[in-house]
């Protein structure tokens, strides 16, 4: 059992992105991080360094969209969707690659994740012309990726709930996590803009319960690119 989580829309300092870097620290738990180019500075990156540290056996940064911006006038919200000519979504991939790249030299992996967890057919293509290794999205995002760009999915979402009630929400959450743990890779999606205090005492209960699940070991996506494992869907 293979078990990562993903920590999206960093870019920007602050203290509830320090606690979970603490949280994922004093628990020696591996996080994978999704930045988003445009938000970040050199200022910056050297402020979310302080904060991690440069242990890449924890840390794994990868590319969270360009700015995080919706370009579809309709439907669900996409920055690499239909709408958009490929020739756009293929500069917007490099000059974010590329402003990543400059900042955070090789502590950057040659990971993409799309905002809100889906793009479109051409941008699958493209990733791969460009010579990305993965792609993270949803477990259930269309179309499928090309196999040169395998997709380890996320199919827990601890903090974006969509249900009308705390106790169909709690029980839901259980189900996906039970699910995903059944799979055999079970990606875990957190948003630390959105975490409350009973988020993080959530996470603190639950790390330490799976790093000493004998059943199941924890990496960031770096590990899974090395190691090229099958992707589950």
């Amino acid at each position: 059992m293979i078990i990562f989580f993903r920590a999206d829309d960093v870019g920007v300092p602050g203290n509830r992105f320090s606690r979970l870097i603490d949280l994922f620290r004093r628990h020696q738990v591996p996080l994978t991080l999704g930045v988003v180019p445009s938000w970040l500075t050199g200022a910056r990156w050297s402020c979310l360094l302080e904060v991690c540290g440069n242990d890449r056996t924890l840390w794994g940064w990868i590319q969270h969209g360009w700015r995080h911006l919706n370009h579809e006038p309709v439907g669900k919200k996409q920055e690499f969707g239909p709408t958009r000519p490929i020739s756009l979504k293929r500069r917007d991939l490099r000059l974010g690659y590329g402003r990543l790249s400059a900042l955070m030299g090789e502590a950057l992996l040659p990971v993409f994740t799309p905002p809100w967890n889906r793009c479109d057919q051409e941008t699958l293509t493209v990733l791969e012309d460009l010579g990305y290794k993965a792609l993270s999205r949803d477990r259930t995002a269309q179309p499928e990726a090309p196999p040169a760009v395998p997709d380890y999915s996320v199919c827990v979402d601890l903090h974006t709930r969509k249900e009308n009630d705390a106790e169909r929400s709690w029980h839901s959450l259980l189900k996906e996590l039970t699910d995903g743990l059944n799979s055999g890779l079970c990606g875990i999606m957190i948003h630390h803009q959105r975490m409350n205090t009973a988020a993080f005492d959530f996470l603190n209960l639950r790390l330490p319960a799976l790093q000493n699940w004998n059943h199941a070991r924890i990496v960031h996506l770096g590990t899974l690119i090395r190691e090229k494992r099958g992707v589950v869907r």
